[in-house]
């Protein structure tokens, strides 16, 4: 009786740690290491690409990206040459780059990731990320779409955000607005600062209106990201592991930065 019991547990435990993991929002994270830069300030941004649950820091293997590339000023120069491979604390493959800023204004990071395949869920996951840094005053470019296949347009402008605001963008599908969109909304818990109630409350769950258009207040300060989810069509040209035809998540994910109220500034 004592072992059917142990059997059972331990059958249960495995169970809901399976069902756990397979509920954990995936993430394409895009982090600059400053979001706005002023004169005085170092003009190299880091940028660290992640493939990441954020709230609870578990990450996952990243593949060298498909493509990697910044909008400013009206042109697209491509980086991903620039990318180099590295080894995450945890032991998990990431990319990063640095990028030095010459001139004022809006730079649009943007990532399409390879495509990413799920056990968990049985299918292949692409988040196309983007995140903007803002240098020397000109505030111009922030709201112009990359042209990814998906994709958040802000309506707020994406940097010099508190704690508290709201942020409002425009998920896009094939440069369509995509009516009804779900949004994933999750806080990047660097060092696990923060902690939850429950498991609802890790991965925050929106709907767009019929534009495509969401709003969401910032609890908190630091890197939120904003993931909208839809169906690619064209299973048919992706294959499982075992061969098989496989669905593909298109996800749109944009990356922003709130600062604390109480820094000294106001």
């Amino acid at each position: 009786m004592v072992k059917n019991r142990l059997l059972i547990f331990f059958i249960t435990a495995i169970f809901q740690t399976t069902i756990a993991t397979a509920a954990l929002a995936h993430f394409q994270a895009i982090l600059p290491s400053d979001n706005i830069l002023t004169q005085d300030e170092d003009r190299n941004v880091t940028l660290s690409l992640l493939f990441i649950h954020p709230f609870e820091q578990q990450l996952m293997d990243m593949k060298k990206p498909a493509t990697f590339g910044v909008v400013a000023r009206g042109q697209n120069a491509d980086l991903l040459s620039t990318l180099s491979e590295f080894s995450t604390a945890e032991g998990f493959k990431a990319w990063k780059t640095s990028y030095e800023v010459r001139r004022p204004g809006d730079y649009i990071f943007y990532v399409e990731p390879a495509p990413y395949w799920e056990p968990a869920e049985g299918k292949y996951i692409i988040h196309y990320a983007k995140t903007v840094v803002n240098a020397f005053g000109m505030e111009e470019g922030w709201d112009v779409p990359v042209g990814l296949r998906a994709e958040i347009v802000p309506l707020t402008r994406p940097y010099g955000l508190w704690e508290g605001n709201v942020f409002q963008g425009q998920v896009l599908l094939e440069g369509v607005p995509l009516s009804g969109a779900l949004v994933e909304i999750e806080y990047y818990n660097e060092g696990l600062k923060r902690q939850t109630p429950a498991p609802p409350f890790v991965t925050q769950v929106i709907r767009a209106d019929e534009r495509g258009v969401f709003t969401y207040g910032l609890p908190w300060d630091g890197w939120w990201g904003f993931a909208a989810l839809a169906d690619a069509p064209e299973t048919e040209t992706m294959k499982s592991p075992s061969g098989e035809d496989a669905p593909v998540e298109l996800g749109a994910v944009i990356w922003v930065h709130a600062e604390k109220v109480n820094k000294g500034c106001i």
